[in-house]
């Protein structure tokens, strides 16, 4: 019994020496939950703080990243909108240009068979007037025959060259009349009898060196080559037109087709230096009006200038 109330003493004791411990314990423990609680409160509202701001900030960056893109959209409806009408503005003034060339050289064909259709015509007379001729000198035989000269056909005012004691006169003296020569050679080239027409041209060439014909034999030598592609030799073509015939009137016309010459050959500034002089030689030309308009092409704005006269 002795033994069993001493145990019970004991374990009495023990119950109060733990007792006030572990109510302190539990204290402190609550004390840490109820901390514990309030950071995770504090870290949960600064988070649906970040939140809000973020969703705000990712408007804004939105509406930010719309309004660059309208911008950009916009800014490349205005430039295709610009290039369409520099393309388009090219295409009408290279359509004007070629039309005004082949009305041109329509014009002088015309002029080239109204020549021959003269010449026929004087040639009939002079037929005529000779029949005439041997009819009164059968009649009367002291009567003479009047000699009449055949005028050769009448050329083109624009490739009429100023005649000078050098230009008529052949280096061979069997050489028919440039005119002929000239006449002939173009009415090949507007039939398209190229390789005829080139060794036509050679020949005004060759003959009469000289002869602002053959400047322009120079000129539609150059075109043959430049409609075949052969930009090189089409070049050196026109160039002699431009250095060795300073009167000649294909010398505008010669200096764009050099430039553009230039341009297929890939030797973009060389062109562009061939088409500024042609705008600053013939400010007022239609050539100048296409020279600018390929100048543009290539991102070369030049100020269209006051109209002066030409050195046609």
């Amino acid at each position: 019994m002795r033994t069993s109330l001493r145990l019970a003493a004991l374990a009495l004791a023990a119950i109060a020496l733990t007792t006030p411990h572990a109510f302190a314990v539990s204290k402190e423990i609550v004390q840490l939950q109820t901390q514990i609680q309030q950071l995770q409160e504090a870290v949960a509202r600064l988070q649906q703080s970040n939140d809000e701001r973020m969703g705000v900030m990712k408007d804004l960056v939105q509406q930010t990243t719309d309004a660059v893109n309208k911008m950009s959209v916009t800014l490349d409806a205005v430039q295709r909108q610009g290039r369409t009408q520099s393309e388009a503005s090219t295409t009408k003034i290279d359509q004007v240009t070629g039309q005004m060339q082949s009305l041109n050289d329509s014009l002088e064909e015309l002029k080239a068979r109204l020549g021959r259709m003269e010449k026929n015509i004087a040639e009939m007379q002079n037929a005529q007037q000779s029949i005439n001729a041997r009819m009164e000198s059968s009649a009367t035989p002291t009567a003479s025959a009047p000699v009449v000269e055949t005028a050769p056909p009448p050329v083109a005012a624009r490739d009429k060259p100023k005649p000078t004691a050098a230009s008529t006169l052949p280096t061979n003296p069997a050489a028919p009349p440039v005119e002929d020569l000239y006449r002939t050679a173009y009415g090949d080239y507007n039939g398209a009898k190229y390789p005829l027409a080139t060794v036509e041209f050679n020949d005004v060439i060759k003959f009469y060196p000289d002869s602002n014909y053959a400047g322009n034999a120079y000129f539609y030598l150059g075109e043959m080559e430049y409609k075949a592609a052969r930009y090189g030799p089409a070049s050196r073509d026109y160039d002699k037109v431009i250095e060795q015939y300073p009167g000649n009137p294909k010398i505008a016309i010669s200096q764009l087709r050099k430039g553009e010459s230039l341009l297929a050959l890939k030797q973009t500034d060389a062109g562009a230096r061939e088409l500024r002089s042609l705008i600053q030689r013939f400010p007022a030309s239609a050539e100048a009006t296409t020279a600018r308009g390929r100048l543009n092409a290539l991102g070369i704005t030049i100020a269209p200038s006051r109209a002066r006269p030409t050195e046609r």
